[in-house]
């Protein structure tokens, strides 16, 4: 359970609910960096999420920013102020995961994330097999049977090179991006951005995006960029780019940000910010949730068609328009319609 905005109003409801479930609630903590981001802030969010009954906390770096020395130093605060087993999640974009690694490891990290060394490295995790044979040297069990570990990858191998022959793995994707620590841009991110910058046939723009990325950061309170902020504030910086006017184009949901329906911003969002996105708009501070009315009724209303569990009412509320068509074809199935006579575009 992790909320992009780190306010950990919006955590509650589902740590309680995860909680009754009898389930292992886990919460995360979106790592990123600025003036508002100090290990100490980062410490008492730790704290704040064990006493909402957390089981697990994971700091979730999901730009691969978290820099080895800082990563020794939050994990052994956080692993002092919290008795609770500890997660570290990165990536490799930037090229200091495997360093950053070792260090969480010696500072008490009880998790780390790994990828197999077919689908790893760039904006994936480090290899599982270099991690775990450089932390077995310096002394720790991590109980993988690295042989066993060797087959899974020559498995992945030619499908990796399948993808990557077909052009369904942009190789770009795989490459080390030390920008990464200056625009603090997710993995996930990089790669939408490039996707929809081809697209349109705009590759050219690709550093005057990426460029733009922090600015509009800033104007927003710096959110940290996971989803859903870093669909949100790559495209606000796209369109800036493209629109060759900051701000001329704005998206409805950076509106609602602004509005404070997403959340509290870790820093306030200046005057003059607020005033060109919503003009005199009031913002919502009390927690966003309140103000919305129990939906699960109306979601299982609407899906009632095709809906045969509450997994699949959950899958509707989630993406309602895939939900929909997937639903509607597994019906289809059901009572043997020919496959070629369903013509859905799903767009993910």
């Amino acid at each position: 359970v992790f909320d992009a905005l780190n306010d950990t109003r919006n955590l509650q409801t589902a740590i309680t609910a995860a909680k009754e479930a009898g389930g292992h609630c886990q919460t995360a903590i979106s790592y990123t960096t600025s003036d508002v981001h100090t290990i100490d802030y980062f410490v008492t969010l730790a704290k704040e999420m064990a006493s909402f009954g957390a089981d697990s906390i994971c700091i979730k770096d999901m730009a691969g920013v978290l820099m080895p020395q800082t990563g020794f130093e939050l994990v052994s605060r956080i692993k002092d102020a919290v008795d609770l087993p500890l997660e570290v999640h990165t990536h490799a974009t930037s090229g200091i995961a495997e360093m950053t690694y070792l260090k969480v490891a010696e500072a008490g990290a009880d998790i780390i994330d790994t990828a197999i060394s077919s689908f790893a490295g760039g904006t994936s995790q480090p290899a599982t097999e270099s991690v775990a044979m450089a932390l077995e040297e310096l002394g720790f069990d991590t109980g993988l049977n690295m042989t066993k570990v060797a087959e899974v990858a020559e498995y992945f191998n030619p499908i990796r090179d399948r993808f990557r022959n077909e052009g369904l793995l942009n190789p770009k994707v795989k490459d080390v991006e030390p920008k990464t620590l200056i625009y603090q841009v997710p993995g996930g991110m990089l790669s939408n951005l490039l996707s929809q910058l081809t697209e349109q046939g705009l590759q050219d723009k690709y550093d005057e995006v990426l460029a733009e990325v922090p600015k509009v950061r800033a104007d927003l309170g710096y959110p940290p960029l996971v989803t859903p902020l870093s669909q949100m504030v790559g495209t606000q910086a796209l369109m800036n780019v493209i629109s060759g006017e900051r701000y001329k184009l704005i998206p409805n949901e950076i509106k609602d940000y602004v509005r404070g329906l997403y959340g509290r911003p870790p820093a306030p969002i200046s005057d003059e910010i607020k005033q060109k996105i919503i003009g005199d708009e009031t913002v919502v501070t009390v927690r966003p949730a309140d103000l919305i009315a129990p939906q699960l009724p109306n979601f299982e209303e609407e899906i009632k068609e095709y809906a045969k569990s509450m997994e699949d009412v959950l899958m509707y509320a989630v993406f309602p328009q895939q939900a929909k068509d997937f639903l509607g074809r597994r019906e289809d199935r059901f009572y043997d319609v020919p496959l070629q006579t369903v013509n859905v575009k799903i767009d993910y």
